[in-house]
C-alpha cells in the first residue's frame, strides 16, 4: 500500500510510473469507500485522480498556487496534502469540508464552491505576485495554475476572465478537464466543441494514419514526422477549440488523455515555461473506477446516504419533488408555462418536466444571471417562465432579478430550493439570503410553504399573478402540520392564544414553532401561531398581532432586513396609523456569520432554530427574561501569500 506514506505532495515525486498507477488505483478505492460512507461528491473527484497527481509532481504547492474550480473535485487534493484521516469527518464538523478551505491547509487558497470563479482569481493573484517580484519569467519562482472543469467553463465568469489573461498576457497555466459533465450533461456549443474529438473518429484516423505515412517516407520519415504539428494544426482548426482560445490571446494544447500522467506531466511541464496565459485540455471520465458513478452522474455527482426507514415506513415526499408534480400539473394545463435551470435539472425537480415537455424546457448551464434575463424576455414575449434555482446561487442573479425582472414588473416566477440551512456543504450552500435579497426588490411577492400541501397552492398563486414571485422551501423533510393549506396571499392562522404572545413563523420554521408549542404545556394556551405564507405580510395578520402584547417572528433566513424586520415595520407603522400601542417584538433569524459545515439540525440547534431553541424563545419572551446571546466559533481566516 502506497497511499498510508503519502502526507505531502513530496511524497508522491520521486514514484515511478507503475507505483503512480497503483497509488491512482488506491486513491480511487479510498475515495469510493469515504464518500459512500459520510456522502459527498464522488464522480468528479474519481476523474481527476491522475491530473492531481501529475499537478502536485510538477508544480510545488504551496508556492506555486493550485486553484480548483468547481472546489467539489478536490478530494484527491485534500489526500495528497496530509489531510487523509480526516476523511472520517468529511463535510461534518470539526472534519473537512467538501471544498477547498483555507483555515484547513495552506495549499488550500480559495473556498471555490460557486463554479466559474478561478479564472479571475488567478488573474489577480498572477498580477499581484508579478508585481511583487515573486512570478516566474518576471523576478521569482512561482506559477499561477487553475483547474477549470466539471461544468465551470460554461460560467460567464470564465469567459470575462479568459478575455482579460489574454488581453494582458497574464502568465497562468489553466488546465481543462474536460469530462463532458458538471452537475449533468455540461450545456455549451463550446462544450460540444471540447468533447467533440471523443467521437470524431475521422479525425483520428486520420491523424493515426498520416502519422504512420509520415514515418515512413524513405529519408525524410523523421524530419516530415516532426513536421507533423503543422499538417494536425490545420485540422485541429476545424475540429477543435484551438481557435477559440488563441484568438483570446490564450495558448491552446491538447487534448491530452487525462488519465495518463506521463503525458500530463509532459504538457504540464512545457505549459509551465510558456509566457502568458496557456491553456491545457485534458480528456477525463467522471466517475473512472466506479461503473455505478460512470452509468449515474445525476445520482452519485453528490452522493447522499440514503435515509434509513422501517419496513412499514412510506418515505415523506420532499418539498422538491412536491413542486415537481405541481409544476408538471400547471404546465399540463397551460402551454406557456416554461421552466429554466442553470445545469441543475436533477437537484431542483424539474427532470419529469424536461421528459414531458422537452420544447419548454431550457437548461442554460451555469449562468444564472442569463437564465433570469432569458426569463424576463420569455415573460416579455408572453410566456410563463418558472427559474429553478437553489437559494444560494440566486444571489448571482440578483442584479437582473432587480433590474430586468423586478424594474419591469415581468412576471417571472423564481423558486428557491435549498432554501435555509442546508448543513453539510458549508457556508457557501446555506439558502439564507433569498429572502432578504427579495425584499429588496419592489414588487416581489415571496411564497414560503410550510408543508408540501402549500406547495402547489402557492405555485398556482404565483403563476397567476402578472407581478415578479418567489417561492422558497428547504431540502430538509417536510414536517406535518395540521394537513391544512392557506388560499392566495392571505396568512393562516394555526393556533389561537389569549393575545400574550402572536408568533409569526416563515415557512419551514412553522412547524418547529407548532412542535415547540406542543411541547410548552400550560402556557402554549397563551400563544397564538401564524403561518405567515406569502411575505410581504397579510394585512390581516398584522392587525390581529397588533391586539397582542408580544410579537415573535421566526425565520431561517438571515433575520438582518429579512421577513421579521418587514413584518415588525407593518407593524409600527399600522400602530402609528391607528393609535395602538406597539407590542414588544423580537426576531429569530439567523445571525449575521458564516456558519460552517454541519448537518442542518445541528446548525439550527446552534443558532436556537431547532425546535427546542424555538420552545425557550417563545418561553423566555412570554416570561419577559432576554432573548439569549448566541457565541457562535469564528474560524479564523489565514493568508497565505
Amino acid at each position: 500500500m502506497l497511499l498510508p506514506s503519502i502526507n505531502s505532495p513530496e511524497d508522491i515525486k520521486h514514484l515511478s510510473y507503475p507505483e503512480l498507477n497503483d497509488l491512482a488505483t488506491e486513491i480511487r478505492e479510498f475515495v469510493i469507500a469515504a464518500v459512500t460512507k459520510t456522502g459527498g461528491h464522488l464522480g468528479s473527484n474519481l476523474g481527476v485522480v491522475e491530473l492531481t497527481l501529475a499537478i502536485h509532481r510538477i508544480f510545488s504547492s504551496p508556492r506555486d498556487v493550485v486553484l480548483w474550480d468547481t472546489g467539489h473535485q478536490t478530494y484527491v487534493h485534500k489526500l495528497l496534502t496530509g489531510r487523509r484521516d480526516d476523511f472520517e469527518r468529511l463535510r461534518k464538523r470539526d472534519g473537512i469540508s467538501g471544498y477547498p478551505n483555507r483555515t484547513e491547509s495552506e495549499h488550500d487558497w480559495i473556498e471555490s464552491s460557486h463554479a466559474s470563479t478561478a479564472l479571475s482569481y488567478a488573474h489577480g493573484l498572477s498580477v499581484a505576485i508579478q508585481q511583487r517580484g515573486e512570478l516566474i519569467g518576471h523576478g521569482g519562482n512561482r506559477r499561477i495554475v487553475a483547474v477549470v472543469g466539471d461544468g465551470s467553463l460554461t460560467g460567464g465568469m470564465t469567459f470575462e476572465a479568459l478575455n482579460n489573461l489574454g488581453h494582458h498576457n497574464q502568465r497562468v497555466v489553466i488546465i481543462l478537464n474536460d469530462n463532458g459533465r458538471s452537475y449533468a450533461p455540461t450545456v455549451s456549443k463550446l462544450s460540444e466543441s471540447l468533447t467533440q474529438l471523443r467521437l470524431n473518429q475521422t479525425y483520428v484516423s486520420t491523424t493515426n494514419r498520416l502519422r504512420e505515412t509520415l514515418r515512413k517516407i524513405p529519408g525524410l520519415g523523421r524530419l516530415a514526422y516532426l513536421g507533423f504539428h503543422g499538417v494536425t494544426s490545420v485540422v485541429r482548426e476545424m475540429v477543435t477549440p484551438h481557435t477559440f482560445f488563441e484568438n483570446l490571446g490564450v495558448r491552446y494544447v491538447g487534448p491530452i488523455d487525462g488519465h495518463d500522467i506521463s503525458s500530463i506531466e509532459s504538457a504540464l511541464t512545457n505549459a509551465a515555461e510558456w509566457d502568458g496565459p496557456i491553456v491545457v485540455h485534458l480528456l477525463t471520465e467522471k466517475g473512472r473506477g466506479y461503473a455505478p458513478a460512470i452509468s449515474d452522474t445525476q445520482k452519485l455527482h453528490d452522493y447522499k446516504i440514503p435515509a434509513k426507514l422501517d419496513d412499514d415506513e412510506v418515505p415523506v415526499v420532499s418539498f422538491t419533488e412536491s413542486f415537481s408534480r405541481a409544476l408538471l400539473s400547471e404546465a399540463s394545463k397551460d402551454d406557456r408555462v416554461v421552466a429554466l435551470t442553470a445545469a441543475m435539472a436533477g437537484p431542483t425537480g424539474l427532470m419529469n418536466f424536461q421528459l414531458q415537455f422537452p420544447t419548454r424546457f431550457f437548461d442554460v448551464g451555469i449562468a444564472e444571471q442569463h437564465e433570469m434575463t432569458t426569463a424576463a424576455g420569455m415573460a416579455m414575449g408572453g410566456l410563463k417562465p418558472v427559474v429553478c434555482v437553489y437559494s444560494t446561487f440566486f444571489a448571482r442573479a440578483f442584479d437582473q432579478a432587480n433590474l430586468d425582472v423586478g424594474l419591469l414588473g415581468l412576471p417571472v416566477v423564481m423558486v428557491f430550493d435549498r432554501a435555509g440551512i442546508t448543513g453539510d456543504d458549508g457556508p457557501s450552500h446555506h439558502g439564507i439570503l433569498d429572502m432578504t435579497l427579495c425584499l429588496a426588490i419592489p414588487g416581489v411577492t415571496i411564497f414560503a410553504p410550510s408543508c408540501i400541501e402549500e406547495v402547489p397552492v402557492m405555485l398556482a398563486s404565483a403563476l397567476a399573478l402578472d407581478t415578479p414571485t418567489a417561492i422558497r422551501f428547504p431540502k430538509t423533510t417536510p414536517r406535518h402540520i395540521d394537513g391544512q393549506s392557506g388560499v392566495g396571499l392571505n396568512a393562516r392562522k394555526i393556533k389561537q392564544g389569549d393575545g400574550s404572545l402572536c408568533v409569526i413563523a416563515v415557512g419551514k420554521m412553522v412547524g418547529h414553532a407548532f412542535e415547540a408549542l406542543e411541547d410548552m404545556g400550560v402556557d402554549a394556551s397563551r400563544v397564538t401561531l401564524f403561518d405567515a405564507r406569502v411575505i410581504p405580510p397579510d394585512p390581516a395578520m398584522i392587525t390581529e398581532a397588533l391586539t397582542h402584547q408580544r410579537v415573535l417572528t421566526i425565520e431561517d433566513g438571515v433575520q438582518h432586513g429579512g421577513a421579521g424586520a418587514l413584518i415588525l415595520a407593518r407593524l409600527r407603522t399600522q400602530a402609528q396609523a391607528t393609535g395602538m400601542p406597539v407590542p414588544t417584538s423580537r426576531i429569530l433569524g439567523v445571525p449575521r456569520a458564516f456558519l460552517q459545515h454541519n448537518t442542518p439540525d445541528a446548525l439550527l440547534a446552534e443558532i436556537g432554530l431547532d425546535i427546542a431553541g424555538v420552545r425557550q424563545a417563545m418561553q423566555r419572551f412570554l416570561d419577559d427574561v432576554p432573548a439569549l446571546e448566541l457565541e457562535l466559533p469564528l474560524a479564523p481566516r489565514p493568508t497565505f501569500l
